[in-house]
C-alpha cells in the first residue's frame, strides 16, 4: 500500500495511540495526534494532509461533525469517521457531511487499512469527475459563446442576403417596367401595320405576315416579363391574397379566349362546365395566372388535331379544375422538378417557354390556399388537377 500522511483527531488518548501504531505499521506518516477541533484546524494551517482520521464526538466547541464542515471547505482533504456508536442517530448526522469513510471502533488493521485505500480511492475519483465536470463546463461556455459569435455572423449574412435580395428585386422590377413601355408600342406598331397591310399594297402578304411575327415575338417577350415581375414580387414576398368578388362566367369566357387566340396548332378545346355559381369571392389575377397557364400548356404540348379537355366545378366551397391533354407527356424521371424555375423536360423540343409558368401557378395556388396535383405519362399526356377554396 502506498504511504500517507496523515492527521489523527482522537481525544482520546489511548485509541489515538493505538490508531497511530497501526497507521505506521503500514509506512503511512502521521502529520500530527489532535485532541480538539480547533488544534485539528491549527496542524493542517501548518502541514499538508492526504486524509483526516476523525473522532465524531470530540469535546468542546468542534465536534467531529462541525470539524469536518470546516475541512471540507478549506483544505477539501477526505476525512473518514471514527465512531464507537453505528446507531442511526449517529448515522443520519454524519451524511451530510459526506464522509469518505466510516469506521467502528474497536477496528482490527486489516479493516482500517481497507477503509483508508476506499476513502482515498473515493476522494480521487471524485476530484477527477469534478476536473472533468469543470472542464464540461468550459467547453459549454466556451461553445455557447461560439455559437452566440455564429449566430451574430448569420444574422449579419441574413441581413447582407435580404439587402441584396431586396435590391435585386428592384432592379427587376425596374429593368422589366421599363421593357414593358417600350414593347407595348412595338405591339401597337405591329398592330397598325396589320390594319394598313389590309388596304391594297404590292406587299400586303409580306407586310401581314412580319407584323404578324412582331405581335406574337412581343407578346412571347411580354409573358416573360411578366413572369420575371411575379417572381421579382414573389421573392420580396408581396404577393399578396387580394380577394373580390368575381363573376365566374366572365372568368372563365376570358381565359378561354385568351388561349384559343394562341392556339397554333389547331387543338381543340374541350369545356365541361358543372354547377358553377354565379359569383364568388377570390383574388381574380392569382386565378387567371392559374387556369390560364394550365390552359395554355395543356395546348401547346399536344400534337397537331388533338383535343384537350378542360372542366370546372364547384364543390363544397371550391373550384375543382382539371386539364387535360394527349400530347408528350413529362417523363417520370424529371416530374420531381416539373415546379421548378426554368425547368423545360428535354422532350419538349423547339416548342417556346422559359419554364416559368409552373412555378407561377405552383405559388399562386398556395397563396390561395388550394392543392395542385398531376398525372403523366410520356407519350400519353398530362392531367392537372387544382382545388382552390373560394367564398
Amino acid at each position: 500500500m502506498f504511504s500517507l500522511k496523515i492527521l489523527i483527531v482522537e481525544d482520546d488518548s489511548v485509541s489515538a495511540l493505538l490508531l497511530q501504531r497501526a497507521l505506521e505499521k503500514n509506512n503511512h506518516e502521521i502529520i500530527g495526534i489532535a485532541d480538539s477541533g480547533e488544534k485539528a484546524l491549527d496542524i493542517l494551517e501548518e502541514n499538508v494532509a492526504d486524509i483526516v482520521m476523525m473522532d465524531i464526538n470530540l469535546a468542546g466547541e468542534l465536534d467531529g461533525i462541525k470539524t469536518t464542515e470546516i475541512v471540507n471547505e478549506k483544505y477539501d482533504i477526505p476525512v473518514v469517521y471514527l465512531s464507537a456508536s453505528s446507531d442511526a442517530d449517529t448515522l443520519n448526522k454524519v451524511v451530510g457531511t459526506n464522509p469518505s469513510a466510516y469506521v467502528i471502533k474497536p477496528f482490527n488493521i486489516r479493516e482500517l487499512n481497507m477503509v483508508i485505500e476506499l476513502a482515498i480511492f473515493k476522494d480521487r475519483k471524485e476530484k477527477e469527475l469534478q476536473k472533468l465536470n469543470n472542464e464540461l463546463e468550459e467547453k459549454v461556455k466556451q461553445r455557447t459563446a461560439d455559437l452566440h459569435e455564429a449566430n451574430k455572423e448569420l444574422t449579419k449574412a441574413l441581413e447582407k442576403e435580404r439587402e441584396i435580395n431586396e435590391l435585386k428585386s428592384r432592379i427587376v422590377l425596374n429593368v422589366s417596367h421599363g421593357f414593358k413601355t417600350p414593347l407595348t408600342s412595338i405591339l401597337s406598331s405591329a398592330q397598325l401595320l396589320q390594319i394598313y397591310a389590309e388596304r391594297d399594297h404590292p406587299f400586303k402578304v409580306k407586310i401581314s405576315k412580319h407584323a404578324s411575327k412582331i405581335e406574337n415575338s412581343v407578346r412571347a417577350l411580354n409573358n416573360l416579363l411578366t413572369s420575371v415581375l411575379f417572381f421579382g414580387k414573389a421573392d420580396a414576398d408581396k404577393v399578396e391574397y387580394k380577394p373580390k368578388k368575381m363573376f365566374v362566367g366572365a372568368f372563365v369566357k376570358e381565359v378561354l379566349d385568351t388561349v384559343r387566340a394562341g392556339i397554333e396548332n389547331k387543338v381543340t378545346i374541350k369545356v365541361s362546365l358543372g354547377s358553377l355559381p354565379k359569383t364568388v369571392v377570390s383574388d381574380s389575377e392569382l386565378l387567371y395566372q392559374v387556369f390560364e397557364n394550365l390552359l395554355s400548356n395543356s395546348v401547346k404540348y399536344s400534337k397537331d388535331g388533338q383535343v384537350v379537355n378542360f372542366t370546372l366545378d364547384y364543390v363544397d366551397g371550391k373550384l375543382v379544375g382539371s386539364f387535360t391533354d394527349y400530347g408528350i407527356g413529362i417523363p417520370k424521371k424529371e416530374q420531381s422538378q416539373l415546379f421548378d424555375r426554368f425547368f423545360r423536360a428535354h422532350n419538349v423540343g423547339i416548342r417556346e417557354g422559359s419554364g416559368l409558368g409552373l412555378s407561377i401557378v405552383k405559388k399562386c395556388v398556395e397563396v390561395l390556399g388550394g392543392e395542385i396535383t398531376f398525372e403523366s405519362e410520356e407519350n400519353k399526356g398530362t392531367t392537372f388537377y387544382v382545388s382552390i377554396p373560394v367564398k
